[in-house]
C-alpha cells in the first residue's frame, strides 16, 4: 500500500461532503442515544427523537450507498471471501485497491453496524417499556411483538451496538497506531493521498444538491413517522 511520503501520491476525492456529514452527523447521534438512553426519566423523550434521527441518517445512507460519490457506492466495498483472504493474508491482486475506500476488515464494521443500527431503530419505533415511553408505532402491532421488540432494544440490541462501536474506535486505532494509515483525516477533508489517476468520487454542486434532496426527503419521513406517535 502507497505511503504519504511517496512523492507520486496525489490529492485524490474519496469521500465525497454528504457522507462525511453523514458519518460525523452518525457519530453525534449515536453518542446521545447513549447518553439519553442511560439517563433514562425524561431524556427519555430525546432519546426516541434521536432515535428517529439517526433512522432517517440510515435511510439516507442506504440510497446514498447506490447514487453517491464512487467510493462511497456500497459496490465499491463489497468485498468477495477471496478479496478478504488476500487482504488478510497480504497478497493482493494488481486490481485489488485497498488503499482507497474502505478494507475488507473495514467495510465488515461498516456493513454490521448499518444492520444492527437499522434494527434498534426499527425495534426503537415499536417499544413499550410499560411505564411512560412507547415508540411511535407501537400502535400498529400486537402487545407480544412490541414485548419481543423491546427486550431487543433494551438487552441484546445495545450490546452489539457497544461492542460494534468499540470495535469501530479500535479498528480506527489499530490503523492509525499500527499501520500508520490516516483514517480520520480523510473522513474530514474528503481527500486521500493515491497514485495519479485513481479514479475520485464526483463531488461537486449538482451531487451535493442531489444529496439535499434526499436528505430533505428522509428528514420529512422521519418527521412524519415520529408524529404518529
Amino acid at each position: 500500500m502507497p505511503s504519504d511520503d511517496d512523492a507520486s501520491l496525489v490529492a485524490t476525492r474519496v469521500w465525497d461532503l454528504p457522507t462525511r456529514l453523514f458519518h460525523w452527523l452518525l457519530a453525534a447521534a449515536v453518542l446521545g442515544l447513549v447518553i439519553t438512553g442511560l439517563s433514562g426519566g425524561n431524556a427519555l423523550e430525546w432519546h426516541m427523537r434521536l432515535g428517529v434521527t439517526v433512522g432517517a441518517l440510515l435511510v439516507f445512507r442506504l440510497l446514498w450507498g447506490l447514487l453517491g460519490g464512487r467510493w462511497s457506492r456500497f459496490v465499491s466495498f463489497l468485498y468477495s471471501p477471496a478479496a478478504l483472504w488476500r487482504y488478510l493474508s497480504r497478497r493482493p491482486l494488481p486490481q485489488d485497491r485497498f488503499d482507497i475506500g474502505h478494507s475488507p476488515l473495514g467495510s465488515f464494521s461498516v456493513f454490521a453496524l448499518l444492520a444492527v443500527l437499522l434494527l434498534q431503530v426499527a425495534t426503537g419505533l415499536v417499544v413499550d417499556d410499560e411505564i411512560a415511553t412507547t415508540g411511535p408505532l407501537n400502535r400498529f402491532v400486537s402487545g407480544a411483538t412490541a414485548s419481543l421488540a423491546t427486550g431487543w432494544h433494551k438487552g441484546w440490541g445495545e450490546g452489539l451496538i457497544y461492542s460494534l462501536v468499540g470495535l469501530h474506535v479500535a479498528a480506527i486505532i489499530f490503523y492509525v497506531g499500527w499501520q500508520k494509515q490516516r483514517l480520520l483525516r480523510p473522513m474530514w477533508q474528503g481527500d486521500k493521498l493515491l497514485p495519479a489517476g485513481t479514479p475520485p468520487s464526483a463531488d461537486h454542486l449538482v451531487t451535493r444538491l442531489f444529496a439535499s434532496l434526499l436528505a430533505a426527503g428522509c428528514a420529512g419521513l422521519a418527521v412524519w413517522v415520529y408524529r404518529l406517535g
